[in-house]
């Protein structure tokens, strides 16, 4: 044997000898794995609850039918409504989109997560609530937006390890991401073009057969995921539907179920933004900092029209929660699975002279809808008007699952109230706008506490605030800041919305000693 045929005797024997050991290695079973189709276990031995959790993007909080709007049709939220614990007072802790999704994510502020505008990436050691139940032998899903980090002009969105091993991602309509936007990709393949629409339109009915929108889309990627997943559970399914976010464009054959002149017009009285803080004023002539629609300079049907777009859009998505519920029935898995209704933020829709959203915390923008359903374990039928945040949603579905809640999250698991066990839960909700938003001179840096009775917001770089009594003044219309016979409450509310501030310090890292 020459020294070349020597070489690759031992190149080859040292091939083999690494496979086999690789195949060794393969054969050792992975901490937390299980052998299907055999459920994995939570650590008391019950068995982990499947979860579906629906987030529409943009929904205030009055915008079911049979709970709180005698005008719009949701027959399967209203169905879903009476199955779960509907929460009356649900709110999110930032009025913009990330921010918002990285709060509830990991069940921690934005401030903490250092996800504190639109444009900002939240921090990589972060960890989400998919990543933890995954960890646990989850199979995580998405169809639809995620958006912990900046995607705009076509820039993809970064992920950090957040334990989706089935990424369906499409963060909004635009065809910005080519080959991305899986929804775009989709469509490209039916051979389906989604139409331009009109310029200068506000409201438009999009002539398109619905089974081909985003949020059918997204459906339809959850229902595909909730069969395959049938024998392998548990899983969790994120379903991030971009309805009814702006611009207003149901389908034609949606938005023509609503007549604009029968819906009510936006409630704002004329003159009260000149006692609030001038960003308001800036988005009454043009939202987003004055760069989109403008309260001022549209007439009364167009709000109208915009309302009855709007209700459109969120009966679409009604439609979609529908089929999702009928594919988990269909399936034999609606009992063992827990179904989430939610949205990220509200929508200003013309109250207060407003629209869109932007640096304050009226109830439309910060109040969200929430519904949780667990057949057997949670109270069905429940409506309960204790405060929430929705950092409680992380730990709420760790206690579910049997999953430790780890030190640095922190929020409080809702699972007491959901059990019919308590019927308070929190006795104020903490909001910020650290500026989220970049369009505005100075940059709002602001937050906001609420009580049952009260609302207080301050705006640092204004030195000015707001102070609502939600009891004489549900509206939010008149503004008590200055007024001498609210002294007081001003003084005791600064003090709890200085006390929320420091309790929501970041508890990480952990003290590892007692000096």
């Amino acid at each position: 044997m020459n020294r070349r045929q020597l070489l690759q005797s031992l190149m080859t024997g040292g091939a083999a000898a690494l496979q086999a050991g690789a195949a060794q290695q393969m054969q050792v079973p992975q901490p937390g794995a299980h052998s299907w189709p055999v459920a994995a276990r939570e650590t008391g031995g019950g068995r982990m609850p499947n979860v579906l959790w629906i987030v529409a993007d943009q929904q205030r909080y009055d915008t079911i039918e049979g709970l709180n709007n005698q005008y719009i049709r949701t027959p399967h939220l209203r169905k879903l409504a009476d199955d779960s614990v509907t929460f009356t007072h649900a709110f999110v802790q930032n009025p913009v989109c990330a921010p918002s999704r990285g709060s509830f994510l990991t069940g921690r502020y934005p401030h903490t997560t250092g996800l504190r505008a639109n444009g900002q990436r939240i921090r990589p050691e972060e960890r989400l609530v998919t990543r933890i139940v995954a960890d646990h032998g989850y199979t995580c899903g998405l169809s639809g937006k995620l958006h912990l980090s900046p995607c705009e002009g076509g820039r993809n969105e970064d992920r950090i390890d957040d334990g989706y091993q089935v990424f369906w991602w499409s963060h909004d309509l635009t065809d910005t991401w080519p080959g991305r936007n899986m929804w775009r990709v989709w469509l490209k393949d039916k051979g389906v073009t989604w139409p331009e629409a009109p310029p200068r339109t506000v409201a438009w009915g999009v002539p398109v057969d619905p089974r081909y929108t985003q949020t059918a889309w997204c459906s339809d990627m959850a229902i595909q995921f909730v069969r395959q997943q049938r024998k392998f559970n548990p899983w969790l399914m994120s379903v991030n539907i971009f309805q009814p976010h702006h611009p207003f464009w149901p389908t034609k054959d949606y938005v023509d179920r609503y007549d604009p002149e029968k819906l009510p017009s936006p409630v704002y009285h004329d003159g009260e933004l000149a006692s609030k803080p001038l960003f308001q004023t800036v988005d009454h002539n043009g939202a987003y900092g004055g760069t989109a629609v403008s309260f001022a300079k549209t007439d009364d049907l167009t709000h109208r029209r915009i309302t009855a777009a709007y209700y459109a859009m969120i009966e679409q998505v009604d439609t979609e929660v529908g089929r999702m519920l009928q594919a988990l029935e269909d399936s034999g898995q609606a009992e063992n699975t827990i179904v989430i209704y939610m949205s990220d933020h509200g929508e200003m829709l013309g109250d207060h002279g407003i629209y869109l959203k932007g640096p304050y915390f009226y109830d439309c923008m910060t109040r969200v809808p929430l519904m949780i359903r667990w057949p057997g374990k949670y109270k069905a039928g429940t409506r309960t008007d204790a405060l929430v945040e929705m950092t409680d949603l992380a730990p709420t579905l760790l206690e579910a699952a049997g999953i430790p809640v780890p030190s640095g999250m922190q929020g409080h698991s809702l699972g007491p109230v959901l059990r019919g066990e308590r019927q308070a839960h929190r006795d104020s909700v903490y909001c910020e706008h650290f500026d989220s938003s970049s369009l505005y001179d100075p940059p709002p840096m602001a937050a906001s506490v609420r009580t049952a009775r009260y609302k207080l917001s301050y705006y640092q770089n204004l030195d000015t605030g707001e102070l609502y009594d939600l009891e004489q003044d549900p509206g939010e219309v008149e503004n008590l800041w200055t007024s001498a016979r609210a002294k007081a409450v001003r003084a005791e509310m600064m003090q709890k919305l200085l006390a929320r501030m420091i309790e929501t310090v970041d508890p990480l890292p952990e003290r590892k000693t007692t000096w």
